[in-house]
């Protein structure tokens, strides 16, 4: 039997029997899930931000976040290369151009995580390792949701991902707020994609009083005097009661397993603290 082309089939009753094994990962949550999978011997390059695992560090740096060095990545031959979001869609269509196999997640609440571990697992042949990892992280989260439960109450948190102009309501992170055991400020916010249209004013935020607020500017250090000094922030039960608290964008702002594992403990460490 004979496959296009002439060329030998790659399934054989419909099972296949190879897998990518060159891959680049513009993005780090997909380098971590590879790593969490025992998959790192496939990765060949890596976003330049990887910082999670640290060995993933010594991969060949391929990308930024919205730029990348495509000629090294035609260099490197991936079999497949990993992208996240529209904000990688130039990325994309670029390496598709130049002939390169590009699968571009798009994931953005938990569920969306998770499903996307799955089918990374899938892409590698490694879907009964990707299954146990995910019931792994079902479990933690459920976990501290029961602790959460047992709170005696749900402080309002204000979880802000930049600082100029002020931006918050991303999708995972306000539900691993809500998981971890708060009420987050402002709900109807997760469902906007884009970042310009999650955009508020320090007085709209003060206005709703958060009782904790939870910093994370990505590639910046949190400046919590600035926070205090933002126009009707004093009067704030946050400000007033010392709570002000920094997450690295590391561990909650890359929608991977780092949001799912040390993100969320954070979360519900700080919550915890304000609901006693």
């Amino acid at each position: 039997m004979r496959g296009y082309y002439g060329m030998p089939p790659r399934y054989s009753n419909c099972v296949p029997t190879d897998w990518p094994r060159r891959i680049v990962c513009l993005t780090e949550e997909t380098t971590e899930t590879l790593y969490l999978l025992g998959e790192q011997d496939r990765i060949v390059g890596v976003s330049g931000y990887t910082v999670r695992p640290p060995e993933a560090r010594g991969k060949p740096k391929i990308s930024a976040f919205i730029n990348a060095k495509f000629d090294k990545i035609v260099e490197l031959k991936p079999d497949l290369v990993l992208a996240f979001s529209d904000l990688q869609a130039d990325i994309t269509a670029e390496l598709v151009r130049r002939g390169l196999n590009v699968v571009n997640f798009n994931q953005r609440g938990v569920e969306e995580i998770l499903q996307m571990m799955l089918a990374l697992a899938r892409l590698v042949g490694a879907e009964d390792k990707g299954g146990k990892l995910v019931a792994g992280m079902r479990a933690e989260l459920d976990s501290i949701a029961a602790s959460a439960a047992g709170l005696p109450r749900r402080p309002r948190v204000f979880f802000e991902e930049w600082h100029d102009p002020l931006i918050s309501g991303i999708r995972w992170v306000d539900e691993l707020i809500e998981i971890a055991g708060g009420e987050t400020l402002f709900p109807e916010l997760r469902h906007c994609q884009g970042a310009k249209d999650r955009i508020l004013s320090p007085e709209t935020v003060a206005a709703r009083d958060p009782e904790i607020v939870i910093a994370s500017w990505c590639g910046r250090k949190v400046n919590k005097d600035w926070i205090r000094r933002r126009p009707g922030w004093s009067d704030t039960s946050a400000v007033r009661n010392g709570r002000i608290h920094e997450i690295k964008s590391t561990y909650i702002l890359q929608p991977g397993p780092a949001a799912l594992t040390d993100g969320v403990r954070q979360l519900h460490k700080i919550i915890a603290g304000a609901a006693a």
